[in-house]
């Protein structure tokens, strides 16, 4: 088995605050990683911010910043996520940072004296919002669907090309020996018939007089790199490539969380230029879905946008964790409203798992269980069932596991009603349940730490004492419509 586990978020565009979508991710991430160092693993969990290209350099023309500025005040506030949502983050890399502008570069020769890049005039539509081209199939009334508001601008100038149709068939034999290269399937099938439909080679640089916010193009300091070529690079450069090849080769190929949006980018794109620089092609690649509030698209304009502060300040850190996670399956698009949130949130925690958690510590404390009482109970191995789920990346269906043990054990509770009983069998039936609880925690505490330390350092205490409710919703943050 491998001891070596890296994963890796995308690298969000440091345009806006982080919002919820975000948030999904990386918890996501976050949780495999837990789960990955228990199974005796060295994790590297990566994340960062994107930083360059055309949306950021407007952005920060029309706040009378200098792009460096606009994207430093913007980074701190992701990496500001660690500690919000409790992440057990080792590496934050961003696309201004000297390693990256260096393993970009390195990068770029590789292609380029492999024959995969070169110089060409063209003329194409072109969206800020996505920073991508734009083909008439991927139009709506004439306007990229993702960003309905936005006015297409045509580009017509010199540019640097990739090779992207040269990859067409490797891609594919990529696909057909790794049927599960892409999660969901559905994800999976819509790339591969993108990838056969034929691949149009994409423009990787901009014209510096047009457009100076980027990663110099080498030896040529009229162009700067095109800002989906550099972000890519991101999970590499995060490894220290090229400059240590040793940690690089311990950790690569890994494991990628993206947006749907980011399909072609991840699974195609990043993967042909892998193929190009001769470095192994990306272990899997995880699509989560979209996130719509009361079935509109979050936007500013409507007011609907939430970030993890708001999330956080109803649910708690770890509330705001498990809610999270039991969103959906990876790849499902998730139509949100405070109703489900908070059904949720109550049925699972406040009245599930929390409720559980009291009722057994106040039963001990009652039944003045000790340490040495509940001690020996305290195995640490994870249920197969458990782990096969973990192992396929199926976290909500995990979520749901520990769900039917929490479920299971109140009704052991309800059925045997030790509160009733007295002596030796009220004792043996609290430790039996306590047994119970602690397993539970010890499944729990990837989606929950917090939440998992604090019930089980109630076990390791001389006298085993009752708590406070652990869940308590405080307020609300959307306005009902």
């Amino acid at each position: 088995m491998h001891k070596n586990f890296y994963i890796t978020t995308t690298l969000p565009y440091v345009n806006a605050e982080p919002h919820i979508g975000f948030a999904m991710e990386i918890v996501t991430a976050d949780v495999i990683a837990r789960y990955q160092e228990a199974m005796g693993k060295t994790v590297v969990f990566g994340t960062g911010t994107d930083e360059h290209g055309q949306k950021i350099y407007d952005k920060a023309v029309a706040s009378h910043q200098t792009p460096q500025a606009y994207v430093d005040y913007f980074a701190h506030k992701f990496f500001g996520l660690k500690q919000m949502l409790n992440l057990n983050l080792t590496h934050f890399i961003r696309t201004t940072d000297a390693k990256h502008i260096r393993a970009t570069q390195a990068f770029w020769d590789r292609c380029l004296n492999n024959g995969d890049i070169y110089k060409n005039h063209y003329q194409t539509k072109y969206c800020v919002g996505c920073e991508l081209e734009k083909q008439d199939s991927d139009l709506k009334n004439n306007h990229c669907p993702l960003h309905p508001t936005l006015s297409l601008e045509t580009r017509d100038e010199e540019n640097y090309f990739f090779r992207f149709s040269k990859y067409q068939n490797k891609l594919l034999k990529l696909f057909e020996k790794n049927p599960n290269f892409v999660e969901p399937q559905g994800k999976m099938k819509e790339i591969k018939a993108f990838v056969a439909g034929g691949l149009k080679d994409f423009s990787i640089s901009r014209l510096k007089s047009k457009m100076p916010w980027g990663i110099p193009v080498p030896n040529d300091d009229t162009h700067v790199m095109y800002v989906w070529f550099d972000a890519l690079i991101s999970y590499i450069a995060t490894l220290g490539w090229p400059e240590e090849e040793k940690i690089f080769q311990q950790f690569w190929p890994g494991v990628q969380i993206a947006g749907k949006d980011n399909l072609r980018q991840q699974a195609a794109m990043w993967q042909a230029m892998l193929l190009s620089a001769k470095l192994p092609t990306s272990q899997k690649i995880l699509i989560n879905g979209f996130i719509s509030i009361n079935g509109q698209k979050m936007s500013k304009s409507l007011g609907n946008v939430i970030s993890p502060d708001d999330l956080i300040a109803s649910y708690g850190v770890d509330g705001t964790r498990w809610l999270l996670i039991s969103l959906g399956p990876i790849g499902t698009d998730i139509d949100l409203n405070q109703e489900k949130l908070d059904q949720i949130y109550s049925s699972s925690l406040v009245n599930g798992l929390g409720n559980l958690c009291s009722r057994i510590l106040k039963l001990a404390e009652n039944t003045k269980l000790r340490h040495k009482d509940v001690a020996l109970s305290q195995n640490t191995n994870l249920d197969p069932g458990f782990i096969e789920l973990m192992e396929e990346f199926a976290l909500e269906k995990a979520r749901n596991w520990l769900n039917s043990k929490a479920t299971a054990l109140d009704l052991f509770l309800t059925q045997n009603k030790p509160w009733l009983l007295s002596g030796e069998a009220q004792k043996t039936l609290v430790i039996t349940a306590c047994h119970q609880l602690i397993q539970i925690l010890h499944h729990a505490q990837f989606f929950m730490p917090e939440t998992a330390k604090i019930v089980l350092n109630q076990f390791k205490q001389q006298e085993i004492k009752a708590i406070a409710p652990l869940f308590k919703k405080q307020n609300t943050f959307l306005k009902p419509k």
